[in-house]
């Protein structure tokens, strides 16, 4: 009990050191959310904001900017570590602003932001297209400009969204004009900015975890199993 309440002072020890250090020598650094120890020895995770990391050492003497790599497991930490704070719970998402498409028993979930101008999403809606037994909310994510923003419209005033989104990315049939009221898309738009969603696609899974580009049919089918897995 001694020896983790020396540990536990000592961490916070160095973490009141880092951040005064870094405050005091680095005055346009924004405001640190998180000083917590790195899975290298004697070096520090620092978070700014809601995912930015840079690395210091115990007294705040070196900041890094950079990529920490484990050569044995071949892992990129950062990346992980990075994902696991941009990981939103999936009963979070707003699945009343997307329009869902249910193949076979529909058990697995997945959920994903996607501009139907996004040359990358009609890549990844060829492999989710392959995917069964899976249930794919489609959160229309307009970032690409107006044409973007227009289609978006027309694909959620639809009367089968599902059927015009899918004409549209895998036949390259243009949605038919449709109007309605499209708050939704706005709404997607400031859920996006909130959660750090910068690029399309951003995909999501059962388990809260997120997958940033267009990942191929087996990388899908891995991420989809893990995250049922861990749901059960």
């Amino acid at each position: 009990m001694a020896a983790l309440l020396a540990v536990g002072t000592l961490a916070s020890a160095n973490e009141a050191t880092i951040r005064a250090n870094l405050a005091e020598r680095l005055p346009n650094l924004p405001p640190i959310e998180e000083v917590r120890a790195a899975p290298m020895r004697g070096l520090f995770e620092v978070r700014i904001g809601a995912n930015q990391i840079f690395y210091s050492d115990a007294e705040g003497n070196f900041l890094i900017q950079g990529q920490l790599i484990d050569t044995r497991s071949r892992n990129n930490l950062t990346e992980q570590r990075i994902e696991q704070l941009n990981a939103i719970a999936f009963d979070q998402l707003p699945l009343r602003d997307a329009f869902t498409i249910v193949r076979g028993n529909g058990q697995r979930r997945v959920a994903v932001f996607q501009d139907p101008n996004c040359g990358f999403c009609k890549r990844l809606e060829r492999d989710l297209s392959r995917l069964n037994h899976v249930t794919i909310h489609i959160f229309l994510y307009p970032i690409l400009g107006r044409d973007s923003l227009a289609k978006s419209q027309h694909i959620w005033c639809a009367r089968n969204r599902a059927q015009v989104w899918e004409n549209w990315m895998l036949r390259n049939v243009d949605p038919p004009a449709a109007t309605c009221d499209t708050a939704a898309l706005q709404r997607n738009m400031a859920f996006g900015q909130r959660h750090a969603i910068t690029g399309t696609p951003t995909t999501f899974f059962a388990d809260g975890s997120r997958l940033s580009g267009a990942a191929g049919f087996e990388l899908l089918e891995q991420r989809l199993s893990a995250a049922a897995a861990a749901s059960r």
